[in-house]
């Protein structure tokens, strides 16, 4: 299982290796479709003491126009450093296996996406002797699946595109639809991509807003002890004694205050122990639901109780 933001944006195409296939023409990008995927090793080093490691390597085999290597990068911003090793990397996959490589680069912002896609050229201002062309997969060209039944089809696509728009207002309605999607499916492999989506959304809000979704739709998603479930342990565990003893009712108002003290807390908004009583105490779930998606982008802890 991923660890990291990083690490899920470029290891979902481990999970499921046809992915670029299916992203990249909706991306507006035409690519030979492939007839067999197999991933290889990451370790690009020299004998010499320079470590050099691709994030995610395929070689990829299609029907009219032969093999070829792709090299995914996930970035998270932009990086003076990286055209060089994007260059290395290129060069050194082509002199190894003879084979074209390809370079796509997967970004969570727009800013970031431009950037990686700029053409890197090595040479003389009247001569280049090497250029690189990245293809670049990000918020700007992945459309936002906001549809429940086409993330049902495409549950893989969908969270990568959930994880592309991770920084994008209209989040909630991306993560919602896939939420949604997730819990009609059922079965090991929508839990195995619900994590991943946990785990893709970094400690950000979203996260918090991912895990109050599936607390939603726990009722209707077959299995336990999965990390969301796990997770909203953290946000339950003051009430869920008492919940347990007075009703679920009382315990879901619990949890739901204590997720939202802990976005404000992570947010770095001030709550006074006027507000944290008045959140603590109230166990109208439709309220907290308010305070809940206000505490997302409300600049004071008392803008959750302005009336709309």
């Amino acid at each position: 299982m991923v660890s990291s933001a990083h690490e899920a944006m470029h290891q979902i195409f481990r999970e499921d290796p046809g992915l670029f296939a299916r992203a990249l023409p909706r991306a507006g990008i035409p690519f030979p479709e492939p007839t067999a995927i197999r991933p290889l090793d990451t370790d690009l080093t020299e004998i010499r003491p320079l470590a050099r490691r691709v994030d995610t390597l395929f070689r990829v085999d299609t029907a009219d126009d032969g093999g070829f290597l792709l090299a995914v990068e996930a970035q998270g911003k932009p990086d003076p450093d990286k055209p060089n090793s994007w260059t290395y990397y290129l060069a050194h996959l082509y002199a190894k296996y003879q084979l074209p490589p390809i370079l796509l680069v997967v970004c969570r912002d727009k800013a970031t996406a431009s950037w990686a896609a700029e053409p890197v050229r090595v040479g003389l201002p009247v001569h280049t002797s090497m250029a690189v062309f990245p293809l670049v997969l990000g918020p700007g060209n992945v459309p936002a699946i906001t549809d429940p039944d086409e993330a049902a089809e495409d549950l893989a696509l969908a969270v990568f595109a959930a994880l592309a728009h991770a920084k994008d207002p209209g989040l909630p309605a991306i993560l919602d639809a896939l939420a949604t999607a997730v819990t009609s499916t059922g079965g090991e492999t929508a839990k195995r991509w619900a994590e991943f989506t946990e785990v893709g959304l970094d400690d950000t809000p979203a996260r918090a807003l991912w895990r109050h979704l599936m607390a939603t739709y726990t009722p209707r998603f077959p299995g336990s002890g999965t990390l969301i479930e796990e997770a909203l342990i953290e946000g339950e565990a003051k009430g869920r004694a008492e919940g347990e003893a007075k009703g679920r009712a009382e315990g879901e108002a619990k949890g739901r205050a204590a997720d939202i003290l802990r976005i404000l807390d992570r947010r770095g908004i001030e709550v006074s122990e006027a507000v944290r009583e008045r959140i603590t105490s109230c166990s109208d779930l439709e309220v907290l639901g308010t305070w809940f998606d206000r505490s997302l982008t409300a600049i004071s802890a008392e803008e959750l109780f302005e009336e709309s």
